[in-house]
């Protein structure tokens, strides 16, 4: 019998179900289905109701600051959309390295159910995430893109599980908000510009509104997807085949006989370029200037994919093949920063967080703080862009009523990680690499949303701090 491999219509999905769970996951998939638009196409939606929301409510709501927030947005996170497009770039080429890509493979070989490859799927992208955003991104799809090529599991679903335990990452090492908390005279260390004093990496990482959320989730999300498991004949696999084709980027065997084949093939270019890097990296070690920033980061990524492909013929492949991830991502960000620039030169994430806060005690605040942080993220995505936009509201608040700092930044940094869930800038990437649509994927991930809020809230309540 033929497997069917495209995605059904909402009309085609049967509302049927065994359980309540279920049945609310298929009404959700296909209203997700009906009505959710391209990332762009929202991207624009939520440009227009941020400008209207600025007319209608900003303090400073005159045509032209309006216009020249959005333009002077628009193109002030150029470069840091260059960054993290290059960054997405060079993670994806050092995962499609012979010695990583043989790791994937072997480690998407050690399930043989539908639940085990949705749980590995999930913890591989968790613990990826984790430790580094961007390559935990780039891990998550392609992980879950070896994993569909040997286990016949929905798609959508898998990869919905997959992302879910990436958007942890807003919780680990990698954090934007912790490191700027920790980092003495950053720019964007407002706790440090309010307080004098920054917030240490051990205390956001081992605080339990960090780790207990962690904890409670890490159980609770592969549970919550394995009651939303599509049924037998809801089930719409990857196409094996395809995928296979599409991830071989082997070179075609060729003698190099001229001296640009040679050079092109050369591992003595690989090693004077991975040498000036190195090189760079152990000095400003030994002179003190090391940070591991997103620039580093890149350099990073960039030295270890050339060593691994080895030569620089493969590694031009390889980047060629991963540029391809970038084209939506970079078309978007001027659109958030352009909906940035209006909401900050207007006044509208001040009146927003100023509201949401205004009604706050020192019991409530860090979780109104968490509540206006995922507000603020359907508008700003951009974890730099939005930490700038509401920390100098909350860590004044925090300072006066008396609140710890690294409850604010962990709970700004919930809201951040729940809202990627909800919000397609960072599902953007992913999609791509797996080559799957929207509204596949967020259907599941709208459900865990709910119940990471639901989390996350009873810890920032519960929980002393």
């Amino acid at each position: 019998m033929k497997v069917r491999t495209e995605p059904r219509t909402p009309s085609q999905r049967s509302v049927e179900g065994t359980s309540v769970m279920q049945k609310l996951t298929k009404l959700c998939v296909n209203m997700v289905e009906k009505v959710m638009p391209d990332p762009f196409v929202i991207a624009v939606l939520l440009t227009i109701v941020t400008i209207a929301l600025a007319f209608l409510y900003a303090p400073k709501n005159s045509v032209s600051i309006v216009l020249d927030g959005w333009f002077k947005g628009a193109f002030d996170i150029t470069s840091f959309a260059f960054l993290i497009a290059f960054t997405l770039i060079t993670g994806h080429a050092l995962t499609t390295a012979k010695p990583v890509a043989r790791m994937l493979r072997w480690m998407a070989s050690l399930p043989k159910t539908e639940l085990g490859a949705m749980a590995l799927a999930f913890y591989i992208s968790l613990v990826a995430g984790y430790l580094n955003w961007a390559c935990g991104l780039v891990i998550s799809a392609l992980f879950a893109r070896e994993v569909a090529k040997r286990v016949r599991v929905d798609f959508g679903w898998l990869l919905a599980a997959a992302y879910s335990g990436w958007s942890f990452f807003a919780l680990g090492i990698s954090s934007s908000v912790a490191l700027v908390s920790a980092t003495k005279g950053e720019p964007l260390n407002i706790i440090e510009k309010v307080t004098g004093s920054v917030v240490p990496m051990r205390d956001y990482l081992l605080s339990p509104l960090n780790w207990l959320p962690i904890v409670i989730l890490s159980v609770a999300i592969p549970i919550l997807f394995w009651a939303m498991k599509p049924e037998k004949n809801d089930v719409i696999p990857a196409d094996a085949e395809k995928l296979k084709c599409e991830d071989s980027i082997e070179l075609k065997g060729h003698i190099a006989t001229t001296l640009a084949a040679k050079l092109n093939n050369s591992w003595l270019i690989t090693i004077l370029m991975s040498a000036i890097g190195v090189g760079y990296i152990i000095n400003s070690l030994l002179d003190g200037t090391f940070k591991l920033d997103l620039k580093l980061l890149v350099i990073i990524f960039f030295l270890l994919g050339l060593l691994l492909h080895w030569r620089p013929e493969s590694y031009i492949n390889a980047i060629e093949k991963a540029a391809r991830i970038s084209g939506p991502i970079i078309l978007q960000f001027p659109l958030y920063g352009g909906i940035m620039g209006v909401m900050t030169a207007t006044g509208l994430a001040t009146m927003m967080a100023q509201n949401m806060l205004a009604f706050s005690t020192p019991d409530t605040l860090s979780f109104w703080t968490f509540i206006s942080s995922i507000v603020i993220s359907l508008f700003i995505p951009s974890a730099g862009g939005h930490w700038a936009v509401q920390a100098p509201f909350v860590v004044e608040a925090a300072a006066h009523l008396g609140v710890s700092q690294s409850a604010i930044a962990i709970a700004v940094a919930l809201g951040e990680g729940a809202a990627d869930l909800i919000q397609p800038m960072w599902l953007i990437p992913l999609l791509s690499i797996a080559g799957i649509s929207l509204s596949r994927v967020m259907g599941y991930t709208i459900i865990t949303f709910l119940l990471m809020v639901v989390v996350m809230s009873g810890v920032l309540l519960l929980v002393p701090h």
